[in-house]
């Protein structure tokens, strides 16, 4: 059998689940269980670069899995927008299974196989999120993904990681349930549909009173996306081993809420109409005072751990923020800005475990020195942090430069206030880290300081190399994703 895109739809949910079968299987043999993983990982990434150079070629593949009462269905279909987000997850996640196997293998962590296996579990969702047709298939996948990541979040079973549990499945459940779903049952009634359309599926069925009401439960029911007061999840689930909250940050979780919002607002209310919806402008201030509060809250963090979350905080916000300005220059930021905060957000989450793997240490005040020891961790977590500031010549400096550009209109104007402040604000609270770990003095000097696993020290070098590298390769993105936010959205 020859591959089609449509057997590559097919192929985004069978590998992960091929992936989990094999873990399973191989349970009792570690190295044939990480092989399995790994495997999956690099099948996965191959056909999702497949997928994505037909979509490039103009193929949007569709594929119906099933009809639902009330003439809902099942239905995968890929466009530019789902492709990159495919292609963003599927990469990262291989590189964080490398990951993975030093970390968890540093730490002599327990339930192993139970790790690996929600991970091939919770990537499948993901695969789903990204190549769902309609918002009804992105929601049933969008609770998969709650559901796979759960034990993970409370995987080392401590009456810590069980509240952090219980608040993270509570969260997001409750959003997604009592103000997500009534949406997408609404935009079904309202429309005779929740298909992803160019232009928006709501335009001219509704009027703007109605769309704002819609526009509120939307954004306030896709948890995922962590905008206030919705975000208290995110943080609570840093009690998760260091891989899952790279995997929570950068891979799935809550890229898979950012992807989700601005599918909303191409596709099923489409921008021009988003411009004229009272409540978008509001949203867009909750958005804006989520990316300077979350920052000011980061700054008072000392465990590593929970300033990178709150640092999460802000920066989802500012996809958000894109999504509701509407612009299409904005909208567009918002979607570039997904991939390059991964990037850089994951490698600081990886340099934060391999510090804890090898010196148990996760308080910033207690990382003075750490650099003449662990200069490649440090390296890594230096240009990350450069990244999300925004310096060029690295990847997080494109999208802050089109949001600013996008939020011109005298109404929007003071939204680049907002991002000006984040941004210095993120220097205040990322570069003393590595500014300290290189030049500043330790309480105590070891006399044969521990080393990291190579496996937790090599994935943070080459996705902070991605940061650079992607700085240059913002032509081919742009391109790639520019038809879905001009004149309306051609899928």
């Amino acid at each position: 059998m020859s591959w089609t895109p449509e057997l590559g739809l097919i192929l985004l949910l069978a590998i992960p689940f091929g992936g989990s079968l094999g873990v399973l299987a191989l349970s009792r043999w570690a190295n044939l269980r990480e092989a399995a993983t790994l495997l999956s990982g690099v099948l996965l990434l191959a056909n999702v670069t497949a997928l994505v150079m037909a979509v490039d070629g103009g193929a949007r593949p569709t594929l119906t899995l099933m009809h639902v009462a009330g003439g809902m269905s099942l239905n995968f279909s890929l466009e530019p927008l789902g492709a990159v987000f495919a292609a963003l997850a599927s990469a990262l996640w291989l590189i964080n299974s490398v990951y993975s196997i030093g970390y968890m293998r540093g730490n002599k962590a327990k339930n192993q196989t139970r790790f690996y296996l929600s991970f091939t579990i919770a990537i499948a969702a993901a695969m789903g999120v990204a190549a769902s047709g309609n918002m009804f298939t992105l929601f049933v996948f969008y609770e998969a993904l709650t559901l796979s990541t759960y034990p993970l979040v409370t995987h080392n079973g401590d009456e810590k990681a069980r509240r952090g549990g219980r608040i993270y499945l509570t969260i997001l459940m409750g959003t997604s349930i009592g103000l997500f779903l009534p949406a997408v049952i609404a935009t079904q009634v309202l429309a005779g549909s929740t298909d992803f359309i160019p232009g928006g599926l709501l335009a001219g069925n509704v009027t703007t009173g109605l769309a704002s009401i819609l526009l509120i439960l939307y954004v306030f029911g896709i948890g995922k996306a962590a905008i206030m007061p919705v975000q208290n999840w995110l943080p609570n689930a840093m009690v998760a081993p260091t891989p899952v909250s790279a995997f929570l940050h950068a891979v799935a979780v809550v890229k898979a809420g950012v992807f989700t919002m601005l599918k909303m607002s191409v596709y099923i209310f489409g921008l021009d109409f988003m411009r004229t919806i009272p409540a978008a402008h509001w949203l867009a201030w909750i958005a804006a005072i989520s990316i300077v509060l979350a920052s000011l809250i980061a700054l008072s963090k000392d465990n590593l751990k929970e300033r990178l979350a709150y640092s999460t905080i802000s920066q989802l916000s500012y996809i958000t923020l894109g999504a509701m300005i509407a612009t299409p220059l904005a909208a567009l930021g918002a979607a570039v800005h997904i991939i390059m905060h991964a990037w850089g957000k994951i490698t600081l989450f990886m340099c934060a475990g391999a510090i804890y793997t090898a010196r148990h240490i996760t308080d910033v005040s207690g990382m003075k020195g750490l650099g003449k020891s662990m200069p490649w961790v440090f390296g890594a977590f230096l240009v990350a942090s450069l990244s999300i500031i925004g310096l060029p010549p690295l990847a997080g400096a494109w999208p802050k430069l089109m949001l600013m550009m996008g939020s011109t209109d005298p109404i929007n104007r003071v939204f680049i206030g907002a991002l000006v402040i984040s941004s210095l604000l993120n220097v205040v609270y990322l570069l003393p880290i590595p500014i300290n770990a290189f030049f500043g003095k330790p309480p105590s000097k070891p006399a044969n300081p521990p080393t990291a696993p190579r496996l937790t020290v090599l994935p943070p070098l080459i996705t902070a190399i991605g940061t650079i590298v992607l700085f240059f390769a913002i032509g081919p993105i742009l391109d790639f994703l520019r038809p879905v936010f001009e004149s309306g959205g051609t899928p």
